[in-house]
C-alpha cells in the first residue's frame, strides 16, 4: 500500500467565504442544489464537479485554467497530507468521524489491496474518464475503509488534531468538515510506514476509482512514464472501520409501478413471519431496531405497514444460491433476500431502471411520504448493513447489489484538488 503526499491546489482568501464554495459530490447533486450552488458564487465548486454548460468537459478545463492563473485557486508550494474530520448529528446524537486525505497508488482489483464492494455502471464511468482526459486532475476524493486494530492511525489522527484545523466549513446539511495539514517529512514517513500492509475497500468513488485505472493505463501507453508520476495515484480519503463515526445509513427501495397484490401477499407468509404496523415511520422504525440482529425488513402501500422478519434460512439460502455465486454471507443481506426472493421470485421483476423503476431512499418518512404522494406504488424499508460487514464480503472478492449502502456525511468536495497533469510527480 502506497500513500504520498501531493501538492494541494485549493481556494484563496481571493474565492470568498468557503461556506459558499463547497458542495456535496458530483453525484449527490440534483438539479436544484446544481442552481443552488450556482448562485451561491462564481467560484462555487459545482462548477467544476458538475457544471451546467453542454461542452462541459471543456467549460472546466477553461475555468480551472483562468481561476489558477486569477489566484482564485493556488498549488501548495509543499507537498502534504491532510486529517479530515467531519462532526455531525445523527438520530439525536453527535458523531465525529476522523480519516486522511493522501494520495493513494491506483491497484487492478486483481492485486488484491483495493477492493470495490459494490456493481459499477459504464455511463458513470465513461463520463469521469472524460473529465480526466480533459482536465488531467483529480477533483473529487474516492473515499475508502481499512482496519486499524492497533490503532496506530488513530492515535497519530488524534495527536494532529489536537491543533487547530487549517480549514474549517459547515456544509448546508450542518455537518462540520475540517482538515489540518501535515507536511511534516517524519510524520509522513510513519503513516506510510503505518499504512505499508494494510488493504482498502472502497465505499464511495466506485466509478471515480475505475475511471482513474482506465485514465492511467491509457496514459502509460501514451508516453514515458515513472512509478512517481502522478497519475498512477488518486486522491483519496481513508477512514479506519474501527471510527465509531463511521455511519452507513439504510438504502429503502420504493417500486414506481409494481404493485404487492393478495397473491403475492399469501405467498410471503411462506418466508416470512408478518406483523401488521401502524403506519407511520415511528412504528417503522421501532420495528427495524428490534429486529437489527435479524433479517427483517417493512413493507408500506397508501393502505398498511408490515414487518417481515425471515422464519427459514436454509429455503432463502436456496433460492439466492441459485441465483448468484456469493457466500451465505451475502445471500442473507437483507438488500440480497429482497432482491432475489421478493422482487425476482414473487414479484417476477426483471431488471429495475433507476427513477423509472425504482428509487433509492435514505430517509424512512421520506419514503413513506413518497408512496402516499403517489411517485411510489410500494416502499421496502431496510435496516443498514454494519461497516465491519461490508469489510469481510469485500475482502472475499464478493460485490453487494447496487445501492446496498448509503455511507454519511459525504466528503465535501472543494477542499482539496489533485493535479496529475504531465510531468507531475509525488
Amino acid at each position: 500500500m502506497d500513500i504520498r503526499p501531493f501538492r494541494a491546489i485549493r481556494y484563496t482568501e481571493k474565492a470568498g467565504n468557503l461556506k459558499n464554495l463547497v458542495t456535496q459530490p458530483y453525484d449527490k447533486i440534483n438539479q436544484d442544489m446544481q442552481r443552488e450552488y450556482y448562485e451561491k458564487s462564481p467560484y462555487n465548486y459545482c462548477r467544476l464537479i458538475l457544471p451546467m454548460e453542454e461542452n462541459r468537459y471543456q467549460a472546466v478545463h477553461q475555468r480551472i485554467y483562468e481561476w489558477m492563473s486569477e489566484r482564485i485557486l493556488s498549488k501548495d508550494e509543499v507537498p502534504s497530507v491532510f486529517v479530515c474530520c467531519q462532526e455531525f448529528k445523527f438520530n439525536g446524537k453527535t458523531f465525529t468521524r476522523t480519516g486522511l486525505i493522501a494520495a493513494l497508488r491506483l491497484y487492478a482489483y486483481s492485486e488484491g489491496v483495493v477492493f470495490p464492494h459494490e456493481t459499477t455502471y459504464s455511463a458513470p464511468k465513461a463520463d469521469r474518464l472524460n473529465m480526466l482526459r480533459t482536465i488531467q486532475k483529480d477533483l473529487e476524493p474516492v473515499f475508502l475503509i481499512y482496519s486499524d486494530p492497533e490503532r496506530i492511525t488513530v492515535e497519530f489522527f488524534a495527536e494532529i488534531t489536537k491543533e487547530l484545523p487549517t480549514i474549517e466549513v459547515e456544509d448546508q446539511f450542518q455537518v462540520k468538515h475540517k482538515i489540518w495539514q501535515v507536511t511534516d517529512p517524519q510524520k509522513i514517513i510513519a503513516l506510510q510506514k503505518a499504512f505499508e500492509k494494510k488493504t482498502m475497500v472502497i465505499t464511495d468513488g466506485h466509478h471515480r476509482y475505475e475511471s482513474a485505472l482506465s485514465y492511467r493505463d491509457e496514459r502509460r501507453l501514451q508516453e514515458e512514464w515513472a512509478e512517481d508520476d502522478a497519475f498512477n495515484f488518486h486522491m483519496s480519503y481513508m477512514v479506519p472501520v474501527q471510527d465509531e463515526g463511521l455511519v452507513i445509513l439504510p438504502a429503502h427501495r420504493l417500486l414506481r409501478k409494481f404493485e404487492l397484490t393478495d397473491k403475492i401477499f399469501g405467498e410471503l407468509k411462506n418466508y416470512f413471519e408478518i406483523s401488521e404496523l401502524q403506519p407511520n415511520a415511528e412504528a417503522v422504525e421501532k420495528y427495524l431496531i428490534s429486529h437489527k440482529k435479524e433479517h427483517a425488513f417493512c413493507v408500506y402501500t397508501a393502505a398498511k405497514a408490515l414487518g417481515l422478519r425471515l422464519i427459514n434460512e436454509e429455503k432463502i439460502l436456496q433460492i439466492t444460491n441459485n441465483s448468484s455465486d456469493s457466500s451465505p454471507e451475502v445471500c442473507l443481506l437483507d438488500v440480497v433476500i429482497l432482491r432475489d426472493v421478493i422482487f425476482k421470485l414473487l414479484m417476477k421483476l426483471g431488471e429495475l431502471k433507476i427513477d423509472e423503476d425504482i428509487l433509492y431512499e435514505r430517509s424512512t418518512r421520506v419514503a413513506m411520504e413518497k408512496v402516499v404522494g403517489g411517485d411510489a406504488k410500494v416502499a421496502f424499508l431496510l435496516n443498514p448493513i454494519d461497516p465491519e460487514v461490508i469489510w469481510r464480503i469485500a475482502q472475499k472478492r464478493q460485490r453487494l447489489p447496487e445501492k446496498s449502502t448509503d455511507f454519511y456525511p459525504k466528503p465535501v468536495s472543494g477542499l482539496v484538488m489533485m493535479d496529475i497533469a504531465l510531468g507531475e510527480k509525488l
